[in-house]
């Protein structure tokens, strides 16, 4: 199992600061982004519950508000602004290419509620910025059509079956012209709060990261042997 260093961040987004709290070892597979829509405690909320499962499974992850405390509080409106968190999310991917341990690790971004949204705007103008992408039911619609359209990362959407807004959801899914996957979650809305739900979602989160973020052998080395 990985021995991780725990790292609070706080990481510079125009005139704010995200809060963040990475979880890094040398030997980790990849770097998965978790976008959390509400100012919590990144040890002990259910995203830190779900970037735990992704640990397990061979991840280094990077837990980061999208919200400061001030907005939280005072400007809960913020949540909804997509534009302006996808802006924040294309800072966090300008500060990354800045961190030389994380720099070449294969980089996968997991968002849910608003901050679907923000992730599809944030990679609708930086394609290239991961290498996968999981949404976790939100409202990736709130991005619009053609932010949809313009991403080209595999693309997993896991949802709860009792999802009010899944009609919605299915709509932003549709419009993605990009390598893609829906896999539905029963019995449990959008917030994955019945038990096991959030667990159930990590699994099938870290399924699709291993997939599509392990470097495999290059096909061109197996084509090198000699017939046999």
């Amino acid at each position: 199992m990985m021995k991780l260093r725990q790292t609070p961040l706080s990481i510079a987004a125009g005139p704010i600061w995200l809060e963040a709290l990475l979880a890094h070892s040398p030997d980790a597979e990849g770097l998965i982004l978790i976008a959390q829509n509400s100012v919590g405690n990144h040890r002990e909320s259910r995203e830190a519950h779900f970037a735990k499962r992704l640990q397990d499974a061979g991840f280094a992850t990077l837990i980061f508000d999208l919200l400061t405390h001030y907005e939280e509080t005072r400007d809960p409106d913020t949540r909804y602004n997509s534009p302006l968190l996808g802006q924040r999310i294309n800072l966090l991917f300008e500060w990354l290419r800045h961190q030389p341990p994380l720099v070449a690790l294969p980089i996968g971004l997991v968002a849910s509620g608003t901050g679907s949204a923000a992730a599809v705007r944030a990679l609708s103008k930086e394609p290239m910025a991961v290498d996968a992408l999981v949404l976790r039911g939100g409202r990736p619609g709130l991005a619009g059509i053609s932010p949809l359209r313009q991403i080209v990362c595999p693309t997993r959407f896991v949802v709860g079956e009792k999802d009010t807004g899944l009609q919605a959801v299915r709509q932003a899914f549709d419009l993605l012209t990009c390598t893609k996957d829906w896999r539905s979650i029963a019995g449990t809305d959008e917030d994955f709060r019945e038990p096991g739900a959030l667990d159930e979602a990590a699994t099938k989160t870290a399924d699709w990261f291993h997939h599509h973020l392990i470097r495999q052998p290059a096909a061109a080395d197996a084509d090198k042997a000699e017939p046999g």
